[in-house]
């Protein structure tokens, strides 16, 4: 791997091949700089064709990952695609070589592995996502027991960066009470939203009790990471994950 790309760090097999792209190593320009995957966005698109392979080259991926046109919900589909991007948060596959994937500019890249490699997903997890189920969803659409799980979070916006309202507070609260200790009053009547706790805990509620990551800030690291909250225009990471049967 190359500086580009965070590799998870966790106890996965080691032909499961997972992580996120950082900003740089690519060529687009301007707001979009260097390395965005967004085809979505309004950058060139032979621009985005050759950071995605680029991409493809440092994960030694063969073939495209399963690109979804992702809408903040809770939809799941299972890789190898049966069309091109579809619109769904989720994706899952039990197929060798065929890698899952997630685009995020501060919303939560979620990587599941089953301990043998043999099931694998990725999931979009904004707080709508959280809110509305997206990691039961694709956990229910893998069929496979949640204690049999590991879970890698990628770079997502920290709490000090995530300011929220009323409304976003009480989405969690509705399903979690305990949830309110992973946001934090602001002088502004507003809240700090821990985005990677709550993420840690719908896990934790759906079974799932190995998890990794987290810790990175998309928003307050600008030289890594693109932020739409910190730029508004801006390009896309991408978080992958696929076992290498080669």
């Amino acid at each position: 791997m190359t500086t580009d790309f965070i590799a998870a760090d966790w106890p996965a097999p080691s032909n499961v091949i997972a992580g996120t792209s950082l900003r740089s190593g690519g060529v687009s320009k301007g707001a979009y700089a260097s390395l965005n995957l967004g085809a979505h966005v309004g950058d060139d698109a032979r621009a985005v064709a050759e950071n995605r392979a680029r991409l493809r080259r440092v994960v030694r991926l063969d073939a495209e990952p399963a690109w979804l046109n992702q809408v903040h919900g809770t939809s799941v589909v299972q890789a190898p695609l049966t069309e091109a991007e579809p619109e769904a948060d989720a994706c899952w596959t039990s197929a060798g070589n065929t890698a899952c994937a997630v685009m995020t500019a501060d919303c939560l890249p979620v990587l599941l592995t089953t301990r043998d490699g043999l099931r694998l997903a990725a999931a979009h997890a904004g707080w709508r996502g959280l809110a509305g189920g997206v990691i039961e969803a694709v956990i229910e659409a893998m069929k496979v027991e949640p204690r049999d799980l590991l879970a890698w979070l990628g770079p997502a916006i920290s709490q000090p960066a995530f300011e929220v309202g009323d409304e976003v507070r009480a989405a969690f609260l509705a399903l979690d009470p305990a949830s309110a200790a992973c946001f934090e009053a602001n002088a502004r009547g507003r809240w700090q939203a821990d985005l990677y706790g709550l993420a840690r805990r719908r896990l934790a509620l759906a079974g799932v009790s190995e998890v990794y990551g987290g810790g990175r800030c998309t928003s307050l690291e600008a030289q890594a990471f693109f932020s739409y909250r910190r730029d508004g225009i801006t390009g896309r990471m991408a978080s992958l994950i696929y076992r290498s049967d080669a």
